[in-house]
């Protein structure tokens, strides 16, 4: 097993298309996220080009994260971004053949580091399902403190879901 740890991450845009739909439609996905269930036809040039028109208002950012070689491994994303309260969402999705070589920590890593480095934010969070323990190892090892599970938070294909609160301020080790 390679482990990628060398990753860049660029503004999310329509180079990325045939990949994010990949990426939407992989089971596990769909299981841990948001995203819907099946996802509409143009589920993948509709998310990128809100992340677009996010970046140009401020209010969200994606990006398609990279292998040092080029080779997309996943997704970061600031799915909410509020300037004035200086507080943002963060999220990652890892492709299929990147799991378990250590990129989910890397992008997080690299998305914190954005968030209150450029993004200036003074608390980022994760929306973590409780059922994905591996995410939650991840938002542990990136410094991330979960302070609480929001019950029922989410309705996705006729299941409401429990998520943890998890959260990091600047000022955190």
């Amino acid at each position: 097993m390679t482990v990628v740890q060398d990753i860049r991450l660029e503004p999310l845009d329509g180079r990325w298309l045939a990949d994010v739909a990949a990426l939407v439609t992989d089971p596990l996905v769909l299981r841990y996220t948001r995203i819907p269930d099946p996802p509409p036809a143009d589920f993948a040039r509709e998310w990128i080009d809100g992340y677009i028109a996010g970046r140009q208002d401020r209010t969200r950012e994606g990006f398609a994260v990279l292998a040092g070689s080029g080779r997309f491994v996943g997704l970061g994303v600031a799915p909410e971004i509020d300037r004035q309260a200086g507080e943002l969402e963060l999220g990652y999705i890892v492709a299929a053949e990147a799991r378990g070589q250590g990129v989910a920590s890397s992008i997080l890593r690299r998305l914190t580091q954005w968030a209150f480095s450029d993004a200036r934010a003074e608390r980022a969070i994760l929306i973590i399902d409780v059922e994905n323990p591996a995410s939650a190892r991840v938002a542990e090892r990136c410094g991330y403190r979960l302070e609480g599970v929001m019950r029922s938070v989410h309705l996705k294909q006729g299941r409401r879901i429990d998520a943890g609160l998890w959260s990091r301020l600047p000022t955190d080790p």
